[in-house]
């Protein structure tokens, strides 16, 4: 397994072929927000967004952070994995599957639209 490493600002793991998965990430106070997470698409569905997710949480613990969702994974992912919600700041923590779902929507929606429209 490739070791996931950190920066001030980016959690990351270089891939066997060089290329890198990684969690763009930002501290303001005691909230770290996860602002964009990619993986090289050749390497998708492998679990490997989900582990960059996991430092971050634990990363979060460690220093006593709470965590904003903000790109459509990070959402994606704390709606898939319930237990995980404990690390979220509010509004976010107290949502709803539903809400979740509904904000995971309108994040795809944003994304698409900075990315071809």
């Amino acid at each position: 397994m490739e070791e996931i490493r950190h920066t001030s600002t980016i959690i990351y793991m270089t891939l066997p072929d060089n290329t890198k998965a990684f969690i763009k990430y930002k501290v303001e106070g005691n909230i770290m927000k996860i602002l964009e997470t990619y993986t090289p698409p050749q390497y998708r569905g492998r679990g490997i967004a989900g582990r960059l997710m996991e430092y971050a949480i634990n990363m979060a613990r460690e220093r006593g952070l709470v965590i904003e969702p903000v790109c459509s994974y990070s959402v994606y992912y704390f709606l898939k994995n319930r237990e995980a919600r404990g690390v979220l700041a509010e509004p976010f923590r107290s949502m709803s599957d539903e809400e979740l779902k509904q904000l995971f929507e309108k994040r795809v929606e944003e994304e698409k639209s900075k990315e071809g429209g």
